[in-house]
């Protein structure tokens, strides 16, 4: 059995539209061609909603920073800052490149090379199996995989602070990103 929507519902879903096809067209339903008659007149087309921002930064250089931060739309203030000082380091900023946080916006791999085209991705956090990767590599390995260079380290946060073990990873991540940024 066939089910017709009622002709106000179907108004209210189509308010800023007008169709007319050919077949529609009769003497019943048309106006006299007179100064008296109102004209239709073609309604203003409904403004583009501008598409979700999903990443923080501009990838000018086409490198995705991938996170998985809870409580943050992008990042944490303090790890965005850390972060921050890398990209320095490294010759970057945050126009170059694209921060993804993963718990808020899980993208896989294919997605960010249609939409990305990194040359560089960086994963905080992340298992690269998450992304749908066909491999694991262990932190800090660099690994070259369709044009895309990949490096896996533990989260922004285990960096903080100067405790030894704070140091230690830093020094870890900073021995890989100088080989992949050729410093």
């Amino acid at each position: 059995m066939e089910q017709r929507l009622p002709d106000f519902v179907l108004a209210g879903l189509y308010k800023n539209s007008l169709v007319i096809t050919g077949d529609a067209i009769s003497p019943a339903n048309t106006l006299a061609k007179d100064s008296t008659s109102p004209v239709a007149q073609p309604l203003p087309a409904a403004p583009a909603v501008p598409p979700k921002q999903w990443y923080l930064g501009n990838n000018g250089k086409h490198i995705a920073i991938i996170v998985n931060d809870a409580g943050a739309v992008y990042l944490n203030d303090e790890s965005l800052q850390f972060l921050s000082s890398i990209l320095s380091a490294c010759k970057l900023n945050l126009g170059d490149v694209a921060i993804i946080n993963r718990h808020q916006e899980p993208v896989l791999f294919s997605f960010l090379k249609s939409h990305l085209q990194p040359v560089v991705l960086l994963a905080f956090d992340v298992n690269l199996q998450q992304l749908q990767l066909p491999f694991t590599i262990p932190h800090y390995q660099v690994q070259l995989y369709d044009q895309c260079q990949f490096l896996s380290a533990p989260s922004l946060q285990t960096m903080l602070g100067e405790s030894k073990e704070a140091k230690l990873e830093k020094t870890k991540l900073w021995l890989s990103l100088k080989k992949i940024f050729q410093l």
